[in-house]
């Protein structure tokens, strides 16, 4: 079970962490372990319980908040991609963006399909998610360090997002970045924080990144959630549906304030600060693991 209190604090941890490159599974696990709340925590493990509906709702309020800041974007990559399928050909950035998303959205997606419930009952433990996450604190800083310095800010400043992009980004980059995201499947690995990587290896500057990523994850979120969203009408979601709906909402809110705040950050910031954060909280929480005898 879980109380409306531990939505609205689940709800905004999954909202915030889901965006902000620190990962918000790895989160997932080691708040309520932080606060003793065992039920919740062994609940994620399980191979049947509510917290499968409880994820599914978070997934799609935290697409819906991407998709509603994002939408005038969005409606320009449609309207690319359904143009090129008409003509037969990728005549414009917008269309380029299109397929390059589509390119990097399958093996995400066919993979997260068949093995994210297999691989969450399996590492939805804190120490493993202490251990990925200090790996995804290594990946920031060592993306960031070994970031090609043929990148400059200035060459962009007045381009679009699909101008960017498509200037820079071949099919089979797209492809590799998409196989990237595979690794968010692992608690403690950010999803955003993985691809934002790989971007910056591509040859994007931080900013570009940063809304590939976002770009990125909306269908892969929204797709998990759609998919699964039956399960919210199962037997197991009774008495709990409104804490459900109260958490969805919290995280969608929480999305939302995240990717206004991220966008603008990343116009002139690096990934350096969420990868020194991922090291000091994975240090921090083994430290505490170990006063608890929980190691």
């Amino acid at each position: 079970m879980i109380t409306y209190w531990q939505a609205i604090i689940m709800g905004l941890v999954q909202g915030f962490t889901e965006l902000f490159p620190v990962s918000s599974l790895g989160h997932s696990v080691l708040v309520p372990w932080v606060l003793g709340w065992h039920t919740l925590l062994a609940d994620q493990s399980r191979s049947e319980s509510f917290f499968l509906s409880f994820l599914v709702v978070l997934h799609v309020a935290t697409a819906t908040a991407l998709l509603i800041f994002y939408r005038s974007v969005w409606w320009r990559i449609i309207k690319g991609f359904f143009k090129s399928i008409k003509i037969r050909r990728i005549d414009s950035p917008d269309a380029h963006l299109a397929w390059l998303l589509l390119a990097a959205t399958v093996p995400a997606g066919i993979i997260g399909l068949a093995f994210e419930h297999l691989l969450r009952t399996q590492f939805a433990k804190p120490l493993s998610a202490i251990i990925f996450l200090f790996i995804n604190g290594c990946i920031l800083l060592i993306g960031d360090r070994h970031l090609k310095q043929t990148v400059r800010r200035a060459h962009y400043e007045q381009a679009t997002i699909s101008q960017n992009v498509s200037q820079k980004l071949t099919l089979r980059r797209a492809i590799i970045i998409g196989i990237a995201q595979i690794g968010a499947l692992f608690a403690g690995i950010s999803r955003s924080g993985i691809t934002m990587v790989s971007g910056l290896y591509s040859g994007l500057n931080h900013e570009d990144a940063a809304r590939f990523s976002f770009l990125l994850a909306t269908p892969i979120i929204f797709g998990a959630g759609l998919v699964k969203l039956p399960d919210f009408f199962s037997n197991l979601d009774d008495g709990v549906r409104g804490q459900i709906l109260l958490g969805g909402l919290i995280c969608g809110l929480a999305a939302y304030v995240a990717v206004r705040y991220l966008d603008k950050y990343f116009r002139n910031k690096t990934l350096r600060p969420f990868g020194i954060y991922c090291l000091g909280i994975s240090v921090a929480m083994l430290a505490l693991g170990l006063a608890r005898g929980h190691f």
